[in-house]
């Protein structure tokens, strides 16, 4: 199987936006690294890749006060 393989749909996709979070849809779990689980409370959510949301590992829109900048690409 190829990392282009779309013949079955994903279960969660991840999409990185620009300059801010990475969007997570779909059907997901979140843990911890001790395998606890995170209650994300709904089938979407925003996670901090900026690293300094008060609300980790959720997006609380800091990285518009600090001025985050990063690309949607591997490239980026």
């Amino acid at each position: 199987m190829g990392t282009d393989d779309t013949s079955e749909p994903a279960a969660a996709t991840i999409t990185p936006y620009e300059d801010g979070p990475l969007l997570v849809r779909g059907d997901f779990a979140l843990v911890t690294p001790d395998g606890e689980r995170i209650d994300a409370r709904r089938g979407t959510v925003a996670l901090c890749r900026c690293g300094k949301s008060a609300l980790k590992p959720f997006c609380d829109g800091t990285h518009k006060a600090i001025n985050f900048r990063a690309g949607t690409t591997r490239e980026s």
